[in-house]
């Protein structure tokens, strides 16, 4: 019994002293770390000859501060002015500077990226402007941004220069949860000289629907198929300008319904819509519009070349009668790039207006690629604008140079265009434009 009352006097002792013990540590640990006002903290620190000795931390502090302003090597952002002749020559100070090109950064990924396909409209951006949803009705988009511009330099009776803005647009296109229905809509915000802001602005508003193999049915605000390079998108053009039969005859989009197949053999595109051209044009008249291509070579095209024969009808009424009739063969094999295209018209209507002339006129188009950066190539173009008035033949002969960067996304165009006609002055242009597609 004493033994037990020995050991529970000892715990009761332990427990009223312990707390106490604690307490105390921590207070005389918050005591040590606060500052406290005219208190010296001294810390050891090595001096210039690399000896150690007891220093104010104030002064280690004060030091740093005095290096950090008064070392001009210090790779920092400098706001301060600086004279003339400073401020022209730190260009240069920065640009001795070695840096990499990060893979990460918006420019390292263009460098970076591996476009070489040509033939079909390609984007520096696409991964990095695709867009996924969860929720709503809209499954996937990508938006994109485009920019093409031509100098002009030019020899008439005089010589000339001027800067087209051929397109400056952005866009977006997608899916919908349905993954059979998809859509686009394209702008142009610059205005042009003789159209509406509203007319120009819209470029393209239509959707899509694919439920049918095989198949696409397309409903909005397209382009026209009247031939193979007047229905061609802008961003695929071999040449900057189109030929003087796609800029006269088409070039052109309406409102319309369209059902367009493509099979190993055969393609076909069939629309029926209004023969206005723009978004606000209503309904001035109808418009049929049906093209044909017949592909002989078919899955062996890899082998013998690619080879396409077609042709089409466009016909419609906008205050006039029109009927333009057109047929066309190209060939395509490894490097070799080469096509014919022949119009004939009853009246048109393309994208220099509507005419009631009985106009014609056919181009060949020869082209070789180097490689899959560099292409050479060449077109004579001839246009008859009115066939039942002799001597006023149009003849073009255009030699160019293609430098896909990057694909069709960022390409440089030079183009040197002879103008012979038999009722006007000889010309001479040279055409450099540059192409961008994020």
């Amino acid at each position: 019994m004493e033994n037990f009352i020995k050991v529970l006097m000892i715990f009761l002792i332990c427990s009223v002293i312990t707390p106490k013990a604690i307490a105390f540590d921590e207070i005389a640990d918050e005591l040590f770390e606060q500052k406290h006002k005219d208190e010296i903290f001294l810390t050891l620190a090595n001096d210039e000859n690399n000896e150690t000795s007891l220093v104010k931390e104030d002064e280690i502090l004060e030091k740093s501060q005095k290096k950090r302003l008064f070392n001009f090597d210090f790779d920092d952002d400098d706001d301060g002015s600086m004279d003339n002749a400073d401020f022209d020559f730190e260009i240069f100070k920065i640009f001795d500077k070695e840096k990499t090109i990060s893979e990460e950064t918006l420019f390292g990924k263009i460098v970076n990226s591996d476009i070489t396909r040509t033939d079909v409209m390609t984007f520096l951006l696409q991964d990095d402007l695709t867009f996924n949803y969860e929720k709503g009705p809209v499954s996937k988009i990508h938006m994109y941004g485009a920019y093409r511009g031509a100098l002009n330099m030019m020899w008439d009776s005089n010589y000339s220069t001027d800067y087209d803005n051929n397109t400056t647009q952005f866009g977006v296109y997608g899916s919908l949860k349905n993954p059979d229905y998809k859509f686009k809509f394209a702008a142009n915000p610059i205005p042009r000289k003789g159209l509406s802001y509203i007319d120009r602005f819209v470029s393209d508003a239509y959707v899509v629907n694919t439920s049918l193999p095989n198949h696409q049915f397309v409903a909005g605000y397209s382009r026209v198929q009247t031939s193979v390079e007047g229905g061609a998108s802008t961003y695929v053009l071999p040449f900057v300008a189109r030929s003087q039969i796609a800029r006269n005859f088409s070039n052109v989009k309406s409102l319309s319904l369209k059902a367009i197949g493509n099979y190993q053999y055969l393609d076909y595109n069939l629309s029926l819509g209004s023969a206005g051209r723009y978004i606000s044009s209503g309904l001035p008249g109808a418009e049929f519009n049906g093209w044909v291509n017949v592909k002989p070579f078919g899955n062996r095209s890899k082998k013998f070349g690619k080879l396409v024969v077609g042709g089409g009808f466009n016909g419609g009424h906008n205050r006039i009668d029109y009927a333009v009739a057109t047929g066309y063969i190209g060939y395509h094999h490894k490097k070799l790039w080469t096509n014919f295209e022949a119009s004939v018209a009853d009246g048109y209507s393309g994208s220099n207006g509507i005419s009631k002339n009985k106009a014609g006129g056919w181009a060949a188009t020869l082209g070789w690629k180097f490689n899959p950066h560099f292409q050479l190539i060449g077109r004579i173009d001839q246009f008859d604008p009115n066939r039942s008035v002799s001597n006023d033949l149009r003849n073009e002969y255009t030699v160019g140079i293609n430098w896909f960067i990057k694909g069709q996304a960022l390409k440089v165009m030079l183009n040197y265009v002879f103008c012979d006609s038999q009722n006007r002055h000889d010309s001479h242009k040279i055409i450099l434009a540059t192409q961008l597609v994020l």
